[in-house]
């Protein structure tokens, strides 16, 4: 399952474009990293919507990238109401990624509904990586999703996982390939259900299991930079399976060699991007990990 590779002639555009929903007050640091780890696994361009209070300081610590400031609630979200807008830069993009650093859950619930909604399903429009908040409302009403089935990477952990099936997490913790098979039924959707063996599940049951992963890549925002990863492949032409298998192998190898040369914990999530070039170009010389 090759991960698509762009020929010597092309350029950016050929990569794709993907555009990050994040961040919020509170965590601007979310759209930061989901942002580098879209570029980081290959996409040539990338867009990043987030809070306007926020926009401008990303846009510095972030300088390849455009950056959009988007109305805000008063917890520090982004505003439900910001859907329309970002309809239409996300009609433009190849993919989109709602969720990591949005702590606003009800604002990020509606808002995610809200654009599923507006945009197009099928080849004319984005495919979507959902995680963190944008994953809170799924349960209660799945059908936006369902009208991309077929184009989605969800990436939760077991609490999330235990909220979308609306089961105690132990029950999740007892066993992960049947809750995430039921997930990927229910959604229409991959799903990477991150742990200790992360497993990833496509909507007809299929199931891969990552089990490399060192402890260290359980460190705070270490689901940001795998989101942005899972994206920049999708960008790039990967399929939703492809980008969320790779996605977890290149997030699992990076942290392996930051584990041997720094130590298994204590290792930040934002030094796992870095290591994600290499790891790619090692796939592509044929050496592994």
């Amino acid at each position: 399952m090759p991960l698509p590779q762009p020929d010597g002639d092309g350029d950016k555009e050929t990569r794709g474009r993907a555009l990050v929903v994040a961040g919020s007050v509170p965590v601007p640091g979310g759209a930061l990293l989901a942002g580098i780890g879209v570029l980081r696994a290959g996409a040539g361009k990338l867009q990043i919507a987030t809070v306007a209070s926020v926009a401008a300081h990303l846009g510095l610590a972030l300088p390849e990238a455009l950056v959009a400031g988007l109305h805000e609630t008063p917890e520090g979200g982004i505003a439900a109401e910001s859907a329309q807008a970002l309809a239409e830069r996300a009609s433009h993009c190849d993919t989109v990624l709602i969720g990591p650093g949005m702590m606003d859950e009800p604002a990020t619930a509606a808002l995610t509904a809200d654009l599923l909604r507006r945009l197009d399903p099928g080849g004319d429009g984005p495919r979507f990586v959902l995680d963190a908040g944008a994953l809170a409302g799924l349960a209660q009403d799945p059908a936006p999703l369902h009208r991309h089935a077929g184009r989605v990477v969800v990436t939760p952990h077991a609490g999330e996982m235990a909220g979308l099936l609306g089961c105690p997490r132990e029950q999740v913790d007892a066993d992960p390939l049947g809750s995430a098979r039921r997930a990927a039924a229910r959604l229409k959707a991959v799903v990477a259900l991150k742990g200790g063996c992360t497993r990833i599940v496509a909507p007809d049951g299929r199931a891969w299991a990552y089990r490399d992963g060192t402890v260290g890549l359980a460190t705070s925002g270490s689901g940001d930079t795998l989101a942005g990863i899972v994206t920049g492949l999708l960008a790039r032409g990967a399929s939703p399976e492809q980008a969320a298998i790779w996605g977890v192998y290149l997030h699992g190898e990076a942290g392996n060699r930051l584990s041997s040369r720094i130590g298994p914990l204590g290792f930040l999530a934002r030094e796992l991007l870095a290591e994600i070039p290499a790891v790619m170009a090692s796939l592509a010389e044929g050496t592994g990990g």
